[in-house]
């Protein structure tokens, strides 16, 4: 059996149960870190490269020149995210762009605050690109998605999210505090929110490897840090024939 079935076939059969947050039926600014393309890997996430996308909405983290590119689309209320980055292909996605191998876009919705009430998604997303601003994007959102309140709770209030500033070095400052509390990016959070629905994808969280998007058969491959990791050496190795496959 050839490793686009072998891979489908593992995924497939967890699959069923695993849903995200908000499915549906689908009808430039530089680095703000220094570039260290000399040495492909890195010992943290405070040592990756993130820039803003020349799209002003993709926010890009990892080496540039990597061979691999996962798209993520998460909204930072959706407790299904918090599995993915905490326990789930979130880890895989953080190993591979620490060894150079990938590097990941993410595309911020909100749409859980207009769905359960309050504005902790729409607080979150300014504030993560405040923390891109201060080069800080990656390590800000694991410690935003390693606390994570209940998805009811509209727990990301100002106060919790320059809480949680405290525990990345370096980035609490004047400027951040102001962004944070001014929501001076909110233009940046409506068209993060638009871009995730004009990509039209099924829920968060979504994943795309290459251009592939994981569809519903291989929803379980989000959960799996190794059968994630398996996907994008299979994906990354024959973008073409996953293309043809029905998720």
């Amino acid at each position: 059996m050839g490793g686009v079935a072998v891979v489908a076939a593992t995924v497939a059969v967890s699959a069923v149960a695993l849903t995200g947050c908000g499915s549906r039926t689908v009808a430039a600014k530089g680095d703000t870190k220094k570039d260290t393309k000399a040495a492909a890997t890195y010992d943290s996430l405070e040592e990756l490269p993130e820039k803003l996308g020349n799209d002003g909405t993709t926010i890009v983290v990892g080496d540039q020149s990597a061979p691999v590119v996962v798209h993520l689309y998460e909204d930072p209320r959706c407790p299904v995210c918090e599995q993915f980055e905490s326990t789930g292909g979130g880890l895989s996605v953080q190993g591979t762009m620490m060894q150079g191998q990938t590097r990941t876009e993410y595309t911020f919705a909100s749409f859980l605050d207009d769905r359960l009430g309050g504005s902790g998604s729409k607080k979150a997303v300014n504030a993560l690109r405040a923390a891109l601003d201060a080069g800080k994007f990656a390590e800000y959102h694991h410690v935003l998605y390693a606390n994570q309140p209940e998805e009811s709770v509209d727990g990301f209030t100002t106060a919790r999210l320059l809480e949680l500033a405290r525990e990345v070095d370096g980035l609490r400052s004047p400027a951040f505090d102001s962004a944070v509390r001014t929501m001076k990016y909110r233009d940046f959070v409506s068209a993060s929110e638009d871009a995730y629905e004009r990509a039209e994808v099924p829920g968060t969280p979504t994943a795309e490897i290459n251009g592939v998007q994981l569809g519903y058969r291989m929803q379980a491959a989000l959960f799996d840090p190794e059968m994630f990791r398996l996907l994008v050496g299979e994906i990354a190795a024959d973008p073409e024939r996953w293309q043809k496959q029905p998720f």
